[in-house]
């Protein structure tokens, strides 16, 4: 703790921590220090002393006590340093006196004039309060002037009278307590049911018990849609390349997985760059490495339709075998390059933490940004092929290709353009996967399957279907999952897809046109 501990002690009040109190914090059994810890008043010297019980670098022999700083000791109270003798023992906590004084010093952090500490001394003090802690909770409700804190404070101080000798008071803390959403007072709920002996507070509890559940399970049902919606968002990144290169051009890619791992990889070296030669713009990378994982996966998706796929049109057996043959090349190619290992991609600033909806139902930011980003991608692809010349020349090619070479149109440029573009939006699903788990050589394997799904339930050549079908798909997933867990949700989701292709073969959306039945 170096020179700080003794600056402390020394500017603090020569009173504010007296050698009865510290002794009785450091020494005897373990209820009469809880006792004196729960007891202790937030001066300097206080925490500072707290702070060294909890780093175990506390020694004591006979009545003596000290802070060691290195070799040397320093009084608690005076701040004097002093030798230490060698009979001198170290100061032993058990997992309860070390939870005491960390609520301890969280108590003392409610008096902070920074906001994120007291929010996390909030989180700290939630797993130990008790009747001791209600004059600092009322300090610390006096001088809060967030809102959001001053009702968490009020639920603590509920809390905390529910270990009352007082039954009105206890009565009173279960009725406070029933419109906390948290799930730490349902815990608390339930520990004071099995001790409590007033059958009328014991009703009172019960109820309260049953209020907080029923918020609770309004949580867990948001909270599955939520992740439902986030995993249909993924999907759809996924799944729009590959309606481009099977549904539009009827290619089936295997290596469209790979396409997506180069985008997450793209993203992986831009982060690298910024962090070794723009350090203060690191938060920023991300809006680099969009266009960068975009063009790498179309350059990449440009290169393999010129040199392989072009030959192998009208081939689906041949096309399968050798694009999967690609994917495991690219694969090993990254494995060279980068290592067999997952590389880790950091979130900016500005996507880490999330929104305190319920108390059970957090929204991460970096998963709003992926929905958000997967509506934006969508809207400039449906935008691309409906409303731009190349949109135009695609559409024409893939319905009618005789004749739109017959216009002038250069089927074979527009078939490289075509293919370049869905590889670039694998590369962007890359990129966006790359912000919410690890980016490995395997990446691709994980999601190919199922966006090839999803563009057959959504109907071949439909972008509208990928959409419904995404979704659908994500919501589904993570409803089972909750139901039947995560492997049986996949069974039961492929036997579901299954079943769904047999008896509608064309999708939620048939394509209309010359080339398939309406």
């Amino acid at each position: 703790m170096g020179i700080l501990i003794a600056s402390v002690f020394v500017a603090a009040s020569a009173h504010a921590l007296s050698l009865d109190q510290a002794k009785r914090m450091a020494i005897g059994e373990s209820d009469t220090r809880v006792a004196a810890i729960a007891a202790a008043q937030p001066d300097a010297a206080t925490v500072a002393f707290l702070k060294a019980l909890l780093e175990d670098s506390v020694k004591i022999q006979d009545q003596h006590i000290w802070v060691m700083q290195g070799d040397q000791g320093i009084d608690p109270v005076s701040g004097q340093a002093s030798a230490v003798p060698d009979e001198a023992e170290d100061v032993v906590n058990n997992n309860r006196l070390r939870g005491e004084i960390e609520t301890a010093l969280a108590g003392f952090d409610l008096l902070s004039p920074d906001l994120t500490l007291r929010r996390s001394a909030l989180k700290t003090m939630q797993a130990q309060v008790d009747v001791s802690k209600l004059p600092l909770l009322a300090k610390a409700l006096a001088a809060e002037t967030d809102a959001a804190l001053k009702a968490q404070i009020i639920q603590l101080q509920a809390a905390a009278l529910l270990t009352s000798d007082d039954k009105a008071q206890r009565l009173q803390a279960a009725k406070d307590l029933a419109d906390s959403g948290q799930a730490s007072t349902k815990t608390l709920l339930l520990e004071r049911l099995k001790v409590e002996e007033d059958s009328t507070v014991k009703v009172a509890l019960r109820a309260a018990l049953r209020q907080v559940e029923s918020a609770l399970a309004w949580g867990d049902r948001l909270g599955a849609i939520f992740s439902g919606i986030s995993l249909g968002s993924i999907l759809l990144l996924v799944a729009l390349g590959l309606a481009i290169t099977y549904g539009l051009m009827g290619v089936i890619n295997m290596a469209h997985g790979e396409l997506m791992m180069i985008g997450a990889y793209a993203t992986y070296v831009v982060q690298g760059l910024f962090r070794s030669y723009l350090p203060g713009a690191f938060d920023w990378y991300l809006l680099a490495a969009v266009p960068v994982a975009f063009l790498a996966s179309a350059l990449m998706g440009a290169i393999l339709e010129r040199s392989v796929i072009r030959f192998l049109y009208g081939r689906p057996l041949e096309t399968l075998l050798a694009t999967w043959g690609i994917s495991l090349m690219l694969m090993q190619l990254v494995r060279s390059v980068f290592g067999a290992q997952n590389v880790g991609v950091e979130n900016p600033s500005w996507m880490s933490g999330g929104v305190q909806v319920l108390g059970n139902l957090s929204l991460p930011y970096n998963r709003l940004v992926i929905i958000g980003f997967a509506i934006f991608v969508l809207g400039s692809v449906a935008w691309m092929i409906g409303k731009t010349r190349l949109g135009l020349f695609v559409r024409g090619v893939t319905q009618n290709r005789p004749i739109a070479a017959c216009m002038g149109v250069n089927t074979a440029r527009i078939d490289t353009y075509a293919f370049a573009l869905g590889s670039g939006i694998a590369g962007l699903a890359g990129c966006a996967l790359s912000q919410v788990g690890n980016v490995g050589p395997d990446l691709g394997q994980g999601y190919i399957v199922d966006a090839f799904m999803v563009v057959v339930v959504g109907g071949v050549g439909q972008l509208a279907g990928t959409v419904y079908a995404a979704m659908g798909l994500g919501l589904l997933n993570k409803f089972l999952e909750g139901w039947a867990g995560a492997v049986l949700a996949k069974i039961a989701v492929l036997v579901l897809i299954i079943i769904f292709i047999q008896k509608r073969p064309q999708g939620i959306f048939a394509m209309r046109g010359r080339s398939a039945e309406a």
